[in-house]
């Protein structure tokens, strides 16, 4: 099969996905890409690469909890909105010291949401928006 027809068939797979899968995928993707870079420290282009998505995957996610749009109850955005500037903050580390500690967290997180994002919620129907959880990990120290 050539790579337009694999492409073609992914997007299609894809948009056919209700959307609480396709951002656990997203999230699973980016927790792979930093286990990766986690493992290779050498491969800086790698490094950056993962810490670059997962850093595109969090802005597109503040984007969306600021929209008027948005219907998530004022706490849960302001929860999430919180989280984000932690992975803000760890971007900026793992980017400045690339020995990989700043990596497992972000991992963690970004594991934990996927997981909550696929637990079908009590009383939701299936395809149905729901509330993204709180990791289950302790909440991390944003105020350094």
């Amino acid at each position: 099969m050539s790579q337009d027809k694999l492409q073609a068939y992914a997007q299609t797979q894809k948009s056919s996905m209700p959307p609480r899968e396709v951002e656990a995928m997203a999230f699973t993707k980016a927790a792979l890409m930093l286990e990766e870079a986690k493992g290779e420290l050498d491969d800086y282009d790698a490094y950056s690469a993962a810490l670059k998505f997962n850093q595109l995957l969090w802005t597109i996610i503040q984007a969306d909890i600021v929209d008027k749009e948005n219907q998530l109850p004022p706490q849960l955005k302001a929860n999430i909105l919180s989280l984000s500037i932690f992975v803000d903050r760890q971007t900026i580390k793992a980017l400045a010291d690339t020995k990989g500690q700043h990596l497992e967290s972000l991992i963690n997180i970004n594991k934990n949401l996927a997981e909550g994002l696929l637990t079908n919620p009590e009383g939701a129907t299936a395809g149905a928006p729901a509330e993204k959880p709180a990791p289950s990990t302790p909440g991390p120290d944003i105020s350094a």
